[in-house]
C-alpha cells in the first residue's frame, strides 16, 4: 500500500452506465440549453421578437408616419395625361373635360396634404373618392365607346391608332384600379396609417410570411398597382389574394373589362394587318 496515495499516472475510474457512458448532470443541462437556443434561432418567428421579449409588431399593423403622397399623384397625373391623349370622340363631351376635373381636386389633395397621408379626415376622404370616381367614369366611358365602336365596325380602320387608343385605355383602367384598391383597403391610407383596422381586405405576400418580410414593410401605392397590373393581365389574382367581398368583386370587374379591351383591340388590329 502506498502511503503518498494514489498515482499522478493512474486514470480516475469512470463510471458505466448500463448502457452507455453517465453524463454529468451539468453538461446535460448546458446541452438542453444549447439545443434550445438553436430552435430559437430556428424559429421563424424569432426574428419578429425584440431582445427585451416583446413581440414585434409588424408595420402595417401599427401606427406609422403616413405614405408619400408622391406616387399617387404621379400615377394620377399619368392618368389624365392618357385620357387628354385619346381622341375627342372617345371622351365625354370633349376631351378637357373630366381631365381638367380630376386636375383640380387633385390639385386640392395635394395642398391640403402635400407630404405625408396621415390625416383622417372625412372630407378628405370624401374628395379623394370623388377623384377616382371622375376617373373611373371617364375611363369606362371612353371604353365602352371603343368597345361598341369595334363592334360595329366604325373604330379601328387603321392599325396603329387603335392598338395606341386601347393602349391608351388599357394603361388607364390599370391606374384607376390600382387608386380603387389603395383607397378602399382598410378604410383607406389614412386609416392604415393611424392603424384604424387590423384585417386586412387584400393579403399581402409580406403579411402571409412574415419571418421572411421587413418589419418595417407597410402596403403603398405602388404595391397597389402591382396588383392591379398582375390582376389586368393574369385577368386573375397573383400573390395577392382578396379576402372580403368588395375586393373579389372589384378584381372581378378589372378582369373583365380588361379581357374584353385586349381581345376586341388585339382581334381587330390582326384583321387589320392581314
Amino acid at each position: 500500500m502506498n502511503p503518498e496515495g494514489p498515482s499522478p499516472m493512474a486514470p480516475e475510474p469512470q463510471p458505466v452506465a448500463e448502457f452507455g457512458p453517465e453524463v454529468h448532470p451539468r453538461t446535460l443541462a448546458e446541452m438542453r440549453e444549447h439545443l434550445a437556443r438553436l430552435e430559437r434561432l430556428l424559429d421563424p418567428q424569432h426574428r419578429l421578437t425584440t431582445a427585451a421579449g416583446k413581440p414585434w409588431v409588424p408595420a402595417w399593423r401599427r401606427v406609422t408616419a403616413g405614405e408619400a403622397r408622391w406616387p399617387v399623384s404621379i400615377a394620377m397625373v399619368v392618368a389624365v395625361g392618357l385620357q387628354v391623349a385619346l381622341p375627342d370622340r372617345l371622351n365625354l363631351s370633349s376631351r378637357f373635360l373630366l381631365p381638367a376635373i380630376e386636375a383640380v381636386l387633385l390639385v386640392v389633395l395635394v395642398a391640403v396634404n402635400p407630404r405625408r397621408i396621415d390625416r383622417a379626415s372625412r372630407p378628405l376622404r370624401l374628395l379623394g373618392l370623388a377623384l377616382i370616381v371622375v376617373a373611373s367614369l371617364a375611363n369606362a366611358y371612353s371604353a365602352a365607346r371603343l368597345v361598341i365602336g369595334l363592334v360595329n365596325g366604325t373604330e379601328g380602320e387603321a392599325a396603329g391608332p387603335l392598338l395606341s387608343t386601347g393602349a391608351a385605355i388599357y394603361l388607364t383602367n390599370i391606374l384607376v384600379f390600382a387608386l380603387w384598391y389603395w383607397e378602399l383597403d382598410r378604410g383607406g391610407p389614412a386609416a392604415r396609417a393611424l392603424a384604424a383596422r387590423t384585417d386586412p381586405d387584400f393579403l399581402f405576400p409580406q403579411m402571409a410570411t412574415p419571418h421572411i418580410a421587413d418589419p418595417q414593410w407597410e402596403p403603398g401605392f405602388t404595391d397597389y398597382l402591382y396588383v392591379s397590373f398582375t390582376n389586368a393581365t393574369a385577368f386573375s389574382p397573383t400573390d395577392t389574394m382578396p379576402l372580403t367581398r368588395w375586393a373579389k368583386m372589384i378584381m372581378l370587374l378589372q378582369s373583365a373589362i380588361s379581357l374584353v379591351t385586349v381581345a376586341l383591340v388585339v382581334a381587330r388590329a390582326v384583321n387589320i394587318l392581314k
